[in-house]
């Protein structure tokens, strides 16, 4: 196996565990939403938050190691940005 082997295999499962993670908060903003009309939680909003700064970090680990090119983290933190902002919008016209 060459070093260039290897590097492959070590950014194919960094990319495979970060696509894990955002699949489990992806997850927990499905079923947010899902709830959203039975009830708020601002707990369930702050653990949200300290999930998406959680793995914002670990891109940016990936990123800086250089197991992961830069477009692709930044394109992971912006779709799960982007189901959060959703989530968010949807709880805040339900409270108005």
């Amino acid at each position: 196996m060459t070093s260039s082997d290897l590097q492959e295999q070590l950014n194919i499962k960094a990319i495979n565990l970060l696509q894990e993670d955002a699949d489990k908060i992806k997850k927990l903003i499905e079923v947010q939403m899902e709830n959203l009309a039975t009830r708020y939680c601002p707990l369930y909003e702050e653990v949200l938050d300290t999930q998406m700064y959680g793995f914002s970090k670990e891109v940016d680990f990936a990123v800086r190691a250089g197991l992961l090119p830069e477009m692709v983290g930044k394109q992971l933190v912006s779709e799960l940005e982007r189901n959060l902002a959703i989530l968010y919008e949807a709880m805040n016209n339900k409270a108005n």
